[in-house]
């Protein structure tokens, strides 16, 4: 154990008080989370320290400064010890864990469970969160905070966003965020550091060195710092406001000018690189006593400072700045060389991303380009924390370089970019030289680029095609590459999938994206995986597997928490299939709320076929809330009708379909008919809403013909079929002529047996009234059926009433609990929010199951809302 990383660090001599930030972090210790987040040198650590200096933390605060690196059973050892050591006492049963690679949940369960019991709740300070980047880390984390109810308290300082689920603690109210806008310097903060710096200005001259420096401390710091040095400190703000070469000329001569020559060298070399590592820093200067210089450098506190207990160092901002423009001066030409030796180190030591960067600020874009191509990280201009990164890397790269890998990087770009035609003429580009190679690297890249294409364009044909000539390059890559490269396989497989999905193949797409996020496996590409899931819940909903389809959202919203992606950042197809799914159930307030975070500030959706459904499931839900008008903008949002020369797909059939139940709503037969009527399919689907227009139309022949040739097996989805049977049994319960009541009821029963595995409630709302007619008819079949809504059963029971009854009415508090429940919030969530514990939430939800009699909590929501209790 590192004693260092339990201290509190020491406060600096001359420190700003800020007692606004200090009580801000003393009322977010009253909550679970608490994130304080800014740019280095922001103060953040300094804030946190001085928090706890001064005695305004709750007692017995424990701090733990992470590091970079540590693995899952690392970083809880240290846990528990910070714990220890900041004397919290815990049960000797909860342990500690055994290995360093991984932890056991069932330790994170004993740690929640024993923290959850304390009278008074533990502060746990996290500082320089950011340098964890295992998301098995965030997950536990997020666990054990989740299951301490209260007994758990976490102040995180950190650079960037925290991989933990940020956006459900905002939305639940249960977070204190501290950040850059709230860690700047104020006018009144910059005049007290000038002040305890013995300077002092005019209220203009500190008004504009804030304006320059935006606030940032450490940069306030620093001029505070050469200001003292300067005669005249008012004309040195005029002269840094307006070109800062007086502290150009500070650093240069007080700090560079002040170290020996060769150290004055390594400054001017490692000044490239955002960090710099002993060994680096060698490659650079060809010499090999660079560790000894940091070093020094370092304790002198020579605007260079060591990354934690890492044996990288980094240099000021400024300073770095500074060190650059006197390199390009002094040493003319030498920069670029400087950048392609530290390219080809950073390569050797697997720094990829480092490497590219690197070696395109040097111009050597062959080295660059052939660096993502022979590591099969083409997958890395798609998807993946570091894409913009890269993607903003080979912007300068000019198009008409030879060689695969140049030709192969420019098409993936310009395919991230939806530039379809430039990544076709980089293709073309880029075949001769791939053909003229046995090297399987760049023969895989040219397929994988193909694949996305083929995806992107709509094209199975060509998307096939490509992932077979994929599939069978992959053996020919070293396994240990191919070991570390999952996603490419992955990326194939849901390319396909997804090219599939469009096609209206459903079961091969199913297979596909089955197979794709299988290849994820464990290796924690979250971004692939979330990609993978969404498709594969969308391909569920559309073959009526509901419960299959929602389990792949919650698993694909999963994957998009720990792969730290902003909300608005994401495809959203996940939420989409979760309105589909809520629609089917008949819960069209979850499917409201569902399909607003699908299309989250207007945003398009990624695939057409998401698209297609979202405009489908929105014009449902406005014909179900009266607004046919809505209804119908929904659908033709997305386009116009097809051309006659235009290939009529699927997709194309279900806004046609849409567009006649809107009609059909509004009570316009004949514009629902001509709809359908105007274009040729053979859809099932077409099949079913042609009859259902029939139908209104009192056209009880044409239902029955129209419905003759339907398939009765497997092909045609649930809900398909028992739409059909309804529509026959309305036939045959209301026809005069022909009709007979006991085939009414006979299709009424094969109906709600169709529906009931996935309890498709809303087929049954959308087909009228007569249902509830013939359920009085059979109470015995209604008591079999009880998941049906409320307003479909009637009181088909005994008593006569319009509603359900209950055991016994729901107490107040029970109400208010199942308010927040069809608000989506979890149970945890709830007893924050009523201020109660979790147990007490668990308690109720027992007594409201019992009450309306069902077993789950969406159950319970739908049936409240159906007695008019919500």
């Amino acid at each position: 154990m590192l004693a260092v990383r339990f201290a509190v660090p020491p406060v600096p001599r001359i420190v700003v008080h800020r007692p606004a930030l200090l009580e801000r972090l003393t009322a977010g210790a009253r909550g679970p989370l608490t994130l304080v987040n800014g740019p280095a040198g922001a103060g953040k650590t300094v804030l946190a320290a001085q928090w706890i200096t001064e005695s305004m933390a709750p007692h017995g605060t424990a701090w733990l400064a992470a590091e970079p690196g540590d693995p899952p059973g690392a970083f809880w050892a240290y846990v528990l010890e910070a714990f220890h050591r900041h004397g919290v006492p815990l049960p000797s049963d909860v342990g500690s864990p055994t290995r360093a690679e991984g932890v056991d949940q069932a330790l994170l369960v004993r740690l929640a469970a024993a923290l959850a019991e304390r009278r008074d709740p533990v502060v746990l300070v996290l500082d320089q969160f950011d340098a964890v980047h295992a998301p098995e880390i965030a997950e536990g984390l997020q666990f054990v905070l989740r299951h301490a109810s209260d007994g758990l308290r976490l102040v995180l300082t950190s650079r960037t966003d925290s991989l933990l689920p940020v956006y459900r603690y905002r939305a639940a109210g249960e977070i204190t965020e501290i950040r850059h806008a709230d860690l700047r310097f104020t006018v009144g903060d910059a005049e007290k550091l000038l002040g305890e710096h013995g300077l002092e200005l005019t209220k203009d001259g500190i008004r504009l060195l804030v304006e320059r420096t935006e606030g940032w401390a450490a940069g306030l710091r620093l001029c505070a710092l050469a200001m003292q040095r300067s005669a005249d400190p008012e004309a040195f703000v005029r002269e840094f406001a307006t070109d800062r070469t007086t502290i150009a000329d500070y650093l240069l001569k007080e700090v560079l000018d002040a170290q020996p020559p060769l150290t004055q060298d390594l400054l001017l070399r490692v000044s490239i690189t955002d960090r710099v590592h002993p060994g680096l820093a060698d490659a650079l200067t060809g010499r090999d006593d660079a560790e000894k210089r940091l070093a020094e450098l370092a304790g002198a506190n020579a605007f260079l400072e060591q990354v934690g207990e890492s044996a990288w160092y980094r240099l000021h901002p400024l300073f770095a700045e500074v060190l650059q423009a006197h390199l390009r001066q002094c040493l003319p030409g030498l920069e670029p060389r400087l950048r392609a030796r530290a390219a080809r180190w950073l390569a050797e030591t697997g720094r990829l991303t480092e490497a590219v960067v690197q070696a395109s600020a040097a111009g050597d874009w062959q080295f660059a380009a052939g660096q993502l191509v022979d590591n099969l990280a083409l997958g890395r201009l798609f998807t993946g924390l570091e894409t913009h990164r890269l993607r903003r890397a080979f912007a300068a790269m000019p198009t008409d370089l030879a060689g695969a890998a140049p030709a192969l990087v420019e098409a993936a770009c310009r395919l991230a970019d939806q530039d379809l035609a430039g990544c076709a003429a980089a293709l073309r580009r880029a075949d001769p030289y791939v053909r003229d190679t046995s090297v399987p690297a760049p023969r895989l890249g040219l397929a994988f680029v193909r694949v996305l294409a083929g995806r992107q364009a709509g094209d199975l044909v060509a998307t096939e095609q490509a992932a077979a000539e994929a599939d069978r390059l992959l053996p020919a890559i070293p396994p240990p590459l191919i070991g570390r490269r999952p996603e490419i396989r992955a990326m194939a497989l849901a390319a396909l999938g997804s090219a599939e999905l469009r096609a209206g193949h459903l079961d091969q797409a199913a297979s596909s994206l089955t197979a794709a996020a299988e290849a994820c496996g464990q290796q924690g590409i979250d971004p692939p995986l979330c990609d993978a899931l969404a498709a594969l819940a969308m391909a569920e909903l559309l073959r009526g597997q509901l419960r299959q389809a929602e389990e792949h959202a919650h698993a694909s919203l999963a994957a998009a928490d720990r792969s730290a992606l902003p909300p608005g950042h994401r495809p959203g197809i996940d939420h989409l299939v979760l309105a589909g799914v809520s629609a089917e159930h008949d819960d069209l307030t979850a499917a409201r709320a569902q399909l607003d975070l699908a299309t989250m500030n207007g945003r398009p959706l990624p695939e057409p076929v998401a698209a297609v459904e979202a405009a489908v499931i929105g014009s449902r839900l406005a014909t179900a809330e009266g607004d046919w008008e809505g209804a119908l903008a929904a659908v033709q949002a997305v386009g116009p009708a097809p051309e006659p020369q235009d290939p009529y797909t699927w997709m194309k059939d279900e806004l046609i379909i849409a567009e006649s139940s809107a009609h059909l709503a509004h009570g316009d037969t004949a514009a629902a008919l001509d709809v359908l009527d105007a274009v040729s399919s053979s859809r099932p689907e077409h099949a079913v809403a042609r009859a259902r227009a029939l139908l209104a139309a009192g056209d009880n022949n044409g239902v029955r013909e129209t419905l003759a040739d339907l398939p009765a097996d497997e092909t045609v989805t649930p809900s398909i079929r028992a739409q059909a049977c309804l529509i026959q049994a309305q036939v045959a319960a209301t026809d005069a002529s022909t009709g007979s009541t006991e085939e009414a009821h006979r299709l009424l029963r094969e109906a709600l047996g169709l529906a009931r595995p996935e309890e498709l409630r809303r087929v049954f709302v959308e087909s009228g009234p007569w249902i509830r007619r013939m359920l009085r008819q059979d109470p015995q079949l209604t008591g079999a059926h009880s998941w049906l809504p409320a307003r479909v059963l009637g009181f088909a029971r005994a008593g006569g009433h319009e509603q359900l009854p209950v055991a016994e009415p729901l107490s107040e508090r029970e109400r208010e609990v199942l308010g927040k429940a069809a608000q989506l919030l979890s149970t945890e969530e709830i007893a924050a929010e009523l201020h109660i514990s979790t147990n007490t939430i668990k308690t109720h939800f027992k007594s409201i199951y019992r009450k309306l009699s069902v077993t789950r909590r969406s159950e319970a929501v739908r049936r409240a809302r159906d007695l008019g209790v919500l």
